[in-house]
């Protein structure tokens, strides 16, 4: 054998089986593994948005001070021969000195307003220092808060003194006169930008610098001490937004180069096209580009603003180089300050990138505060250089022979560059560079196509690349490209706009103002769109309609209400799904909206949705229900009639097998029980009174008299980790003492509408886990108050109460509330029972006398145990105490004497008036909506009232939320073009998988391999060890040496090769229910637990046996039927009973249910149910729904299940010893293809084998095993085993079946009907003799036999160790 297991492991042999094998598990469907069952329903948490500039600001007023004094230079600087002259492109010196002046001037004006031309422009040539003060303080005047621009040219002045004085002149031009900048700065005042041309002038900004920060103390000072003689002065104004750019350090002279103009500085901001094609012409490298002199460059032809001419082109090129040098290299707030804000300052400062470069060269460095990091060796400089020397290598041959001029590729190779790191990138990385370029194509026609598609697909990278792609100033661009009636664009637009909105929803008010949504309902109306684009347009839609009134009324003239119900039945799911939710947004809490929907019979249409497929789908169309009866204006009765339509169609999704959905049905009908507040509250009032008045004491209070099982000694707590959807049960570990099955309520799921008449209500059971929740102090009505109105709460006396047409909806929707307050999945239980008690909390508020109300009876604090708290509440809220035997004054008001109390014959109910005492009939209920007045919110009511019982942290607040929609928003801020992970091959889940699949083909062969052999003996003991709980379920996992063990409400994990416990957890089933099945989904790949207990729940769990928290992945009410009677036990009370007896005790006594049985198809994704119920159940997993019942045609419990897929047939073992087998591709009537009746007694066990020829194999408790051929109606073959049979099981593939008995012993058999074990003593132990068996499971490849006993032992067989 040793030789064989290293045979096996080398992956060169017999590969092409192997293969095959895997093949077989990558085509097995996964279940319970979309992204609804592994993550929280909830929105991603929203990032914070800076990109908004929150102070948009203009420079509306402009000071242009010159102070060249022509002629005569200052003292202090000592210039070249020849020297740099031209100011402003003008030489001084070619005319008379005051000409020269006012030309310069003028021209200075000139070129700023090309950069701002609604500016107003005062220059101030050569001035006086009260001059320049009268000029300062007039424009700060009349700029009020906006941006004053102050430029100051110092050519004809001394340098600026270290005190922080820069010169200006006398009247008479015979002195210089100094004027210190803090004047100019109180002259200025705030928001203020000052350029200073001039040498040394980085002097200024320091002084500047330190009279700001003079200015601040004083502030501080004048603040603090109202006395001092600084406060009594007009205050300062603070600094702190004013922005300065200076020619050069403090100790630098300007350059005196005679090639150069003398004001560089102020050229590179002003001028920055024309010197830096003189700059680029001074260098050595411009002698590549032949024929090119500075006179040519005169004239280049075309204008700055004309981007398809020469010049205009390399302006543009120009304007996305700096900006992209600057986004790259600022810190971002920085940037959306200078680059963003203002469009002077950010033409200024891109132009001073350009000065940095050019002066940089001439031993200058100009200085700007606040600072910017250097940038002059920057790499896009060299796409400037090469974008420069493509043009001007032109410009001879456009000059002198008129050819055409070819325009730059810059654009092109930049989105080029986009593009490769799009494609190569890897996930953490730097932003692309090239980002504001691609902002600045946009612009242009040519290539604005591909630069919407590749932003489209840097967007889609996620969140971070939405937030980054608007701090560059993307959305202007795409908001004015909404007016593009372009037909390619839309698809690029709607998906851009769906990526911004998922992001950042704060933009639908700009959409709306814009008419942007005009645009997007064009494209949702357009059949020619393809689904996924008008999935994106409907989702766009839904965020501008969403709480924001501009919207809905926006689009409701649009007419959205008629596009989307054209769209309802659309084949993409997600498009379905978003057109629910939008038609839900547009009508929440906007009345017009919904009586255009009422006259489109929206409701109606919407219907369909209730029943779809998909359960988001589902999800969304109850949202859309829910808003629609939720709405807040007048009632009508033609209103009423519809809401009341609505809540009955709604309450038939009681038993969706998705938690989503019936977590959507809670908000929906709490809406419904808002709107109808006073209504539910008398209902609430009739159910409460019931309750208290019913006599029989809660069994969680009795002791069970018929409860054989051992109590648990000390390693039976379960491991109590905090499991992630269900840390409110772990508290019920040690009070579980949740109540019996809750049997009044069950919407039988057929019927439709009519499935509410009393008579369709049977039984269901379920619980909640919200006893022992934290929160659990806090409600008035207790889980067990609840379970108890379930089960007392008698249709008759409601229905002689108020008159049935009307009122028993309420009724209705009450039970539903009930029943999902006992739901199996925790947060669906949680929120129906804070709705609940919101009511009952608000009834018993409004029904209590004044008197009690100031008491404070109800803040007593409470005894801890549910049910004497339950007591507590009603002494104090129930009813009233009053002079007569029932409770009929219960009015709003203060109370009058009882009139009528006395004559009431105690029998009848009593007469319940709602608000302001009118008789609750239909005609006469109030039709306004009550709101929530102090309604049980919290927060508005936290300290002020004495009376409110503790916190009222537990009840609803007047708008619950599922996070559905912000969840299913989610969805478009992922990345959608990216491959998921596990279609990437080289992924890690793809990897592991891969493994999983190699050891699965690897655990088939090896023990196909020895099954093949024959297995002679199986008593080898191979684990055993004392379980936490009596075993009442064992199941191996098909590929893990794992082995989960179910007690009557826990499960514990092993590992049978190392004999450890893995995990042990509770199931959160209710005290009055048992474990009864489990089967491993997924067990291939990823597993999955299923657990089902005999009230017809059923849960699944994840992360179990490794080392993280079990949690539960769904549950719902798989059979919301089940029978409380087996054969032979009518009455309920001897039935409890019987049912409690330890579940090994001889089922042919009739005792203990069957409990609910099920079986798992992996390959078609549908679980199989039933039980105590007289119909087989079958729900699809994929769709989480019910998609078949096929009955039974018996008058008792279904005991065993076993279908085969690729026949499609099921075989069912039943309590009065039939086997019957049914088709399922039948109808309900044919369905039934077989019946055998040859067991007399309780079937344990009927197994269809898997190939196509066979067999069923059935066993009852006699211990009679027959083999039926499907096709004949007789057995072809029978063995007589062990009697007194309390489990049995069947091995898939060895064709060996084991037998366990009460008589404590097991019996393993062949298929001969040989016996080739007896196993009835444990090993070692003394030989300790095993106890009765209460289940027994095969493994389904190895020859391993898993037993337990009710000794709490779980031992393991197999074949002889040779064989192994």
């Amino acid at each position: 054998m040793k030789m064989d297991s290293e045979l096996l492991l080398s992956p060169a042999v017999c590969l092409a089986e192997e293969e095959e094998a895997d093949m077989s598990d990558w085509n097995l469907p996964l279940a319970f593994m979309k992204k609804r069952h592994s993550e929280k329903i909830e929105g991603s948490k929203a990032l914070a948005q800076s990109w908004r500039m929150k102070d948009r600001m203009k420079t509306v007023s402009v000071a242009l001070v010159l102070c060249l004094n022509v002629g005569v230079d200052p003292p202090d600087v000592v210039k070249t021969s020849p020297c740099a002259r031209l100011e402003c492109w003008i030489d001084p010196l070619s005319m008379s000195p005051q000409k020269a002046l006012e030309t310069i001037g003028a021209n200075l004006q000139k070129q700023y307003e090309n950069w701002q031309p609604r500016a107003r422009y005062k220059q101030s040539l050569d001035p006086t220092v009260d001059e320049v003060k009268k000029l300062c303080t007039s424009l700060r005047r009349n700029a009020k808060e906006e941006r004053v621009l102050f430029h100051y040219n110092g050519h004809g002045v001394p340098r600026p003194t270290v005190n922080g004085e820069i010169w200006v002149f006398n009247k008479n031009y015979t002195q210089y006169i100094p004027l210190s900048v803090y004047d100019l700065q109180t002259w200025m005042g705030s928001p203020s930008i000052f350029v200073y041309d001039c040498s040394n002038a980085g002097i200024i900004v320091k002084s500047f610098k330190q009279f700001a920060l003079q200015r601040e103390q004083e502030l501080e000072v004048a603040a603090i001490n109202p006395n001092h003689p600084l406060a009594q002065m007009p205050l300062p104004p603070s600094m702190k937004n004013c922005i300065q750019l200076a020619a050069c350090e403090a100790s630098e002279l300007l350059p005196m180069n005679p090639d150069l103009p003398a004001d560089l500085f102020t050229s590179c901001l002003t001028t920055p096209i024309k010197i830096a094609l003189r700059w680029f012409c001074m260098q050595k490298s411009a002698k590549l580009v032949p024929g090119v002199t500075l006179d040519l460059i005169e004239k280049i032809p075309g204008r700055l603003n004309d981007r398809r001419t020469p010049l205009g082109e390399l302006n543009w090129i120009f304007t996305a180089i700096t900006d992209t040098i600057a986004w790259n290299v600022l810190p971002r707030d920085l940037f959306q300050k200078l680059f963003r804000q203002d469009l002077l300052v950010a033409s200024l400062f891109r132009n001073f990138l350009l000065a940095e470069r050019i002066m940089r060269s001439y031993n200058c460095t100009p200085v700007s505060s606040p600072r910017l990091p250097p940038t002059y060796m920057h790499a896009m400089w060299q796409a400037w250089d090469l974008a420069v020397d493509i043009c001007l290598s032109q410009l001879p041959t456009i000059i002198e022979e008129g050819t055409a001029f070819r325009h730059s590729p810059f654009f092109a190779e930049q989105l080029t560059a986009f593009q490769v790191w799009l494609t190569m990138g890897v996930e953490n990385r730097n932003p692309p560079e090239q980002l504001p370029i691609v902002l600045q194509v946009l612009l242009s026609q040519v290539h604005r196509l591909r630069a919407l598609d590749l932003l489209g697909r840097f967007l889609d990278l996620g969140p971070w690349a939405v937030s980054l792609a608007l701090s560059v100033g993307i959305f202007p661009y795409v908001l004015k490209l909404l007016q593009s009636s372009a037909r390619e664009l839309r698809p690029l637009l709607v998906f851009i706009w769906a990526k911004i909105l998922a992001v950042d929803s704060s933009c639908q008010a700009d959409l709306v103002k814009d008419n942007g949504h005009k645009y997007f309902l064009s494209v949702l109306a357009d059949p020619y769109m393809p689904a996924e684009h008008r999935t994106m347009a409907v989702f766009i839609l839904a965020v501008i309609v969403n709480s924001y009134t501009t919207g809905q009324e926006a689009c409701l003239q649009g007419n959205l209400i008629a596009i989307c119900l054209e769209q309802l039945s659309d084949p993409h799911p997600l498009l379905r799904q978003w057109v629910a939710i939008c038609l839900g947004r547009i009508w929440q809490n906007f009345d017009s909206a919904r009586w255009c929907g009422v006259r489109d019979s929206a409701h109606e249409k919407l219907y369909s949705l209730l029943s779809d497929p998909i359960p988001e789908v589902r999800c969304a169309a109850v949202f859309a229900l829910g808003t629609f009866v939720g709405n807040s204006a007048e009632r009508t009765d033609h209103s009423t009639t519809i809401d009341h339509n609505v809540a009955m169609m709604l309450a038939q999704l009681i038993n969706d097998g998705s938690p989503v959905v019936r977590k959507e049905l809670v908000v929906a009908l709490s809406h419904l029980v808002v709107q109808y507040e006073s209504n539910f509250c008398t209902v609430a009032l009739q159910f409460m009174e019931e309750e208290k008045n019913y006599a029989v004491p809660s069994p969680a209070n009795t002791l069970e008299p018929g409860n054989l099982t051992p109590v648990r000694d000390s390693p039976a707590i379960p491991r109590l980790r905090s499991v992630n959807s269900y840390t409110n049960i772990r508290a019920a570990t040690t009070a579980r003492n949740l109540n019996k099955s809750l049997q009044n309520l069950n919407l039988n799921e057929e019927g439709g509408p009519v499935a509410f008449s009393p008579g369709n209500l049977s039984t269901s059971s379920s619980a909640s886990s919200t006893l022992g929740s934290p929160d659990n102090d806090e409600y008035i009505l207790s889980f067990e108050t609840i379970d108890k109105m379930r089960r007392v709460s008698s249709y008759s006396s409601l229905n002689s109460l108020i008159g049935v047409s009307f009122n028993s909806v309420y009724t209705q929707i009450w039970r539903v509330l009930l029943h999902l307050a006992a739901d199996p999945f925790p947060e669906v239980s949680d929120l129906a029972m804070k709705v609940l008690n919101s009511i009952a909390y608000k009834a018993t508020m409004n029904a209590r006398p004044q008197r009690i109300l100031d008491s404070g009876s109800l803040t007593q604090s409470a005894p801890a145990s549910p049910t004497s708290k339950v007591a507590h509440i009603h002494q104090a809220g129930g009813s009233p105490p009053m002079p007569s035997a029932s409770s009929s004054s219960l009015t709003n008001e203060v109370p009058k004497p009882p009139t009528r109390g006395g004559e009431q014959p105690p029998t009848r109910p009593p007469y319940t008036p709602t608000l302001g005492g009118q008789a609750p009939h239909s005609h006469q209920f109030p039709r306004t909506r009550k709101m929530f007045d102090k309604g049980p919110s919290g927060s508005e009511q936290a300290g002020d009232d004495a009376d409110d019982p503790g916190g009222h942290k537990a009840y609803m607040n007047a708008n619950l939320s599922t996070g559905l929609c912000d969840w299913s928003a989610k969805y478009f801020a992922q990345p959608v073009m990216k491959i998921p992970e596990e279609h990437d091959v080289e992924s890690q889940v793809r990897k592991e998988r891969e493994w999983r699949f190699l050891r699965n083909a690897r655990v088939r062969k090896q023990s196909q391999r020895i099954t093949q052999r024959g297995v002679t003996r199986l008593d080898d003991q191979i684990f055993i060890n004392r379980n936490p709980g009596v075993p009442s379920v064992v199941k191996f996992h098909p590929f893990n040496p794992c082995i989960a063990v179910a007690d009557k409400d826990s499960i514990c994990f092993w590992d049978w090769e190392k004999a450890e416990r893995l995990d042990y957890f509770y199931n959160g089933n209710p005290r009055y229910t048992r474990i009864t099945a489990m089967e491993y989904l997924n067990g291939h790949d990823y597993s999955l637990l299923l657990t089902a207990t005999d009230d017809g729940a059923l849960r699944i769990w994840k992360n179990f046996a490794d080392q993280r928290n079990p949690e539960m992945v769904t549950a719902w009410q798989g059979l919301s039927d089940m029978l409380p009677t087996t054969r032979g036990q009518p009455s309920s009370s001897a039935h409890s009973l019987a049912r409690r007896v330890s579940i090994y005790l001889d089922r042919s006594k009739g005792q203990g249910g069957a409990g609910m049985v099920v079986d798992w198809e992996q390959e078609t994704g549908l679980l199989m149910t039933s039980g105590d119920v007289r119909v087989i159940r079958i729900w699809d997993t994929e769709r989480e729904m019910k998609v078949q019942d096929i009955p039974t045609g018996a008058d008792s419990c279904v005991t065993s299940l076993s279908c085969d897929s690729q026949r499609s047939l099921i075989a069912a073992g039943l309590g009065d010893g039939s086997v019957r087998l049914y088709d399922r591709r039948m109808g309900a009537n044919e369905c039934r293809v077989m019946t055998y009746r040859e067991h007399s007694s309780w079937v344990v066990k009927a197994h269809l084998q898997k190939q196509t020829d066979g067999k069923i194999i059935s066993v009852s408790v006699d211990g009679d095993v027959r083999f039926f051929e499907l096709r004949s109606p007789d057995s072809v073959n029978v063995l007589q085993t062990v009697k007194g049979l309390t489990a049995l099981d069947i091995h898939p593939q060895a064709n060996l079946f084991a037998c366990g008995s009460m008589n404590q012993f097991i019996a393993v058999y062949n298929s001969n009907g040989d016996v080739i074990s007896n196993i009835k003593y444990y090993d070692g132990f003394m030989g300790q003799r095993i106890g009765a068996i209460s289940c027994l499971a095969f493994h389904p490849y190895w020859p391993h036999l898993a037993v337990g006993s009710n000794d709490y032992y779980m031992s393991i067989y197999s074949a002889e160790k040779r064989l192994r």
